[in-house]
């Protein structure tokens, strides 16, 4: 039986890029992806060194046949599917680094899609609870620790928000301006 390793590595949902890297670069140095879990809980199996390309790619719906046949067709293996984040991997060789996993406006669709299904939550999220709370709070020790909480939940709520708006702004410029 291979050993096998959790590591724990957190990405935002703008940092996808980062994590195919990530993940290529664990590939290259002997250890593949074989399983992983919220939040941020990676499990490797030692395997041989090789340069394998990692791509994920986003679907916010249970159905996801005719994905997984065109990019099956297109030689990728599909391996993991996590909070709506299907994991693809591909010898580096079939999959030169000039290839685009699908074609830029697939990419911006993507981007769009993940801004519907996960950044606009958050800001309902901010705004319905998160920020009522803040100005429903009074006066006394609990009321100042909780207002310490939630003050530290927003500044990270906004934090993240921006982070990944800004981020999601650069790449669907990337994907279409690049490929189109």
């Amino acid at each position: 039986m291979a050993e096998t390793v959790t590591r724990t590595r957190f990405f935002t949902i703008a940092d996808y890029e980062e994590e195919e890297a990530w993940l290529r670069g664990q590939h290259q140095q002997g250890w593949r992806l074989v399983s992983l879990r919220l939040p941020c809980f990676y499990t490797f199996e030692q395997c041989e060194p090789a340069d394998v390309v990692y791509r994920l790619d986003f679907t916010d719906n249970g159905d996801d046949a005719a994905q997984l046949e065109r990019l099956r067709e297109e030689g990728w293996s599909y391996f993991a599917r996590c909070a709506g984040w299907l994991y693809f991997r591909k010898s580096a060789a079939e999959a030169p680094e000039t290839e685009p996993f699908g074609s830029g406006a697939l990419r911006a669709e993507m981007i769009r899609t993940v801004i519907r299904s996960r950044l606009l939550p958050l800001l309902i999220i901010l705004n319905c609870c998160l920020l009522p709370n803040l100005a429903r709070l009074g006066n006394g020790p609990v009321s100042t620790v909780l207002s310490i909480v939630f003050s530290v939940l927003v500044l990270l709520y906004l934090y993240l928000i921006v982070y990944c708006a800004v981020k999601f702004r650069r790449l669907r410029k990337k994907y279409e301006g690049k490929y189109l």
